[in-house]
């Protein structure tokens, strides 16, 4: 009853664990090159906090300097503010410099300042989110 049955070729094996192979190594490729493209682009803006400057106003406002040392230029989309991590709303932005939020790559730096009536002694926690990139988060009290 054994000897009835037939088993697969040896070539035939050692041919479909080859197509198996080459399959596996084309997805694994794919993958790690899909992956390693949109981590470089991100890679590209690093933003970094130079200084803070509390203006008492009126009306009440936080100049924030933020660097730019990646090798990318960074567009400032947005600035949020708020009294924990968790809570962060929407900053107002007075003005920036540049005006059209462009930091420059290699140590461009932007003026931000936003209104905000902020109160001293508390801690104040901010982040400043680039279009493209990691936005750069930090937190501070105020004098």
């Amino acid at each position: 009853m054994l000897k009835s049955k037939k088993a697969i070729s040896p070539i035939l094996a050692t041919l479909l664990l080859i197509v198996i192979v080459v399959a596996a190594i084309v997805v694994a490729y794919t993958w790690i090159m899909t992956y390693m493209g949109s981590t470089t682009s991100q890679a590209g803006v690093l933003l970094s906090k130079d200084n803070v400057e509390w203006l008492t106003g009126p009306p009440k406002q936080i100049r924030l300097y933020v660097r730019n040392t990646g090798t990318s230029d960074a567009i400032i989309s947005s600035v949020y503010i708020g009294t924990s991590a968790t809570n962060l709303a929407n900053a107002t932005i007075a003005s920036m410099k540049p005006t059209n939020g462009v930091v420059a790559a290699n140590g461009g730096v932007a003026q931000i300042t936003i209104t905000y009536t902020w109160t001293s002694g508390t801690t104040y926690y901010f982040r400043v989110a680039p279009k493209v990139g990691a936005p750069l988060e930090f937190n501070i009290k105020a004098p």
